[in-house]
């Protein structure tokens, strides 16, 4: 079948509108917050009243064995749809060749491992979790590029369906396979069901895109980027998944559990803030760099988005890391609460230097990227290595650890590769600092006054975030933050796109 670039879009039966950035960011905003409440309302129920922390810690490990390797299915394609100068159908038909080829391989190199890993484990209880999760990522191929080809053309309507379809599919499959009593398999079917429903919305928003015939001429850049890009998801993958499979092997389930409850809650939150308009950039960079135009004063602009909202949001979690846990999971979930704090303090370290990797790459710096994400993984798994001896809270923090050396390796990189000033960052994070400070302030002040962490009831909770929600906003004003000006202007664009906002054409 020949394949089109700018399908027609599904409802309308012509090409969708190219999005501006804000509106583009705006949708992945409504994808995110939308994805979040679904996911984050799930695992509370799930927490609370079916899934044990020892059942979560058995899929935790299942789910990063499997994902250590089937990180490695995208291969770059999503990359190369999203930053190809030129992207002919002819180049879009290799590129999906590619991806499912090596997509399946990968697939089927998961199954064949789940085996082995059950044993390393000695868990027979493992294994049907292992096939499930793998059995999933035989699906993923054909959502690949069908969504890369949405975002390339900043149709993030069509992506926001994606993610929502899919959270609601996972939500649904995983909650009525726990209350039936299925534990750790419920959370595994529930990640299946996740990957069936992202290849049926994505086919349908794309017109239905198929990789056949099979085309391999012109694959050399596809390659060159694929093996770049295994390279950096390997470390990645690695980087993530380290602390469950170390724990697991030297600690016990129970323990894996509670971290991947206080990471995985640490991520989602830190994804609810800033990680939905991640992949607006990307395309948005391409744009810029295919101009001609410098790429440090945006980019600067984009440090201070990130910063200016996400740093005050993960101090605010690890202040809040005790009442959270007790009043989201329960006491059973307590011992959840100091790693939260230590995660979520690391967090601040990995949002400070925003698409690390995305724009080495866009930019031809695969060589040096490669160098630093390998430095960097092996100082990961080192540090988690050398705490987990020491106990969980000595791996928690050794993510904080982490997060500073990872800053150190990688920002004069971003400083040379982009041209931005070092002062010009120092100011922006000087005054993302302040507002974060500003932000946390109250909570801090009302553990003295009020109530103490194991205490502090909502109405405490609920009031000093308030408070520091108004003391943010004031420190913004008066330092000047760059980011409020960018909210403003989003706010201003959402606002004229409402439907009784607009005008009818006079006659």
């Amino acid at each position: 079948m020949t394949t089109r670039i700018d399908r027609p879009h599904p409802a309308t039966g012509s090409p969708p509108p190219q999005m501006s950035v804000r509106t583009a960011a705006a949708w992945a905003l409504v994808s995110q917050y939308a994805s979040f409440a679904i996911q984050f309302a799930t695992s509370v129920v799930l927490a609370r009243w079916f899934i044990t922390p020892a059942q979560l810690g058995l899929f935790s490990i299942a789910f990063a064995a499997v994902t250590i390797v089937a990180f490695l299915q995208d291969f770059g394609v999503a990359r190369y749809v999203n930053g190809e100068r030129d992207l002919t159908p002819e180049k879009l038909q290799t590129a999906f060749t590619i991806s499912v080829i090596f997509a399946w391989g990968i697939a089927l190199l998961a199954l064949a491992s789940a085996v082995p890993v059950a044993r390393f484990y000695g868990d027979p209880a493992l294994l049907p979790v292992l096939l499930v999760v793998a059995s999933s990522y035989l699906l993923v191929p054909l959502s690949i590029v069908p969504q890369a080809t949405c975002q390339r053309r900043m149709d993030y309507k069509s992506n926001t369906m994606i993610e929502v379809g899919s959270s609601i599919a996972n939500a649904a499959a995983a909650l009525t396979l726990a209350v039936l009593g299925h534990g750790a398999l419920a959370l595994a079917w529930g990640a299946f069901a996740q990957q069936g429903a992202r290849l049926v919305v994505s086919q349908w928003r794309a017109g239905l895109m198929l990789p056949w015939p099979l085309r391999l001429k012109g694959a050399r850049p596809v390659l060159e980027l694929g093996g770049t890009n295994s390279v950096l998801s390997t470390c990645y993958s690695i980087t993530a998944r380290a602390p469950e499979l170390v724990i697991g092997r030297l600690i016990d389930n129970t323990a894996v559990g509670l971290f991947a409850r206080a990471s995985g809650l640490a991520l989602q939150l830190r994804m609810l803030v800033a990680g939905a308009v991640t992949g607006v950039f990307y395309p948005a960079f391409r744009r810029v760099r295919d101009q001609g135009e410098p790429l440090g004063p945006p980019y600067l602009r984009v440090v201070a988005a990130y910063t200016g909202i996400t740093w005050p949001a993960m101090a605010g979690i690890a202040t809040l890391a005790q009442p959270l846990i007790l009043a989201l999971y329960g006491p059973r979930w307590l011992a959840a609460a100091p790693l939260l704090l230590w995660v979520a303090l690391a967090q601040l370290c990995y949002i400070s230097l925003p698409l690390n990797a995305d724009l080495p790459l866009l930019l031809g710096r695969k060589r040096g990227l490669i160098h630093r994400n390998v430095i960097e993984t092996v100082l990961s798994v080192g540090l988690i290595i050398a705490a987990a001896p020491f106990g969980l809270v000595a791996v928690a923090i050794s993510r904080f650890a982490h997060g500073v050396l990872w800053m150190a390796i990688y920002a004069p990189f971003l400083r040379a590769m982009l041209e931005f000033s070092w002062r010009d960052l120092a100011r922006i994070y000087a005054q993302s600092l302040c507002a974060t400070l500003a932000a946390v302030a109250p909570l801090l002040v009302s553990y003295v006054l009020w109530a103490g962490p194991a205490t502090c009831g909502l109405t405490q909770a609920a009031t000093m975030v308030l408070t520091g929600v108004l003391c943010w906003l004031v420190v913004m004003r008066l330092v000047r933050h760059p980011l409020l000006e960018e909210v403003l202007a989003l706010l201003a664009e959402i606002l004229a796109a409402l439907p009784w906002r607009k005008r009818p054409a006079s006659t």
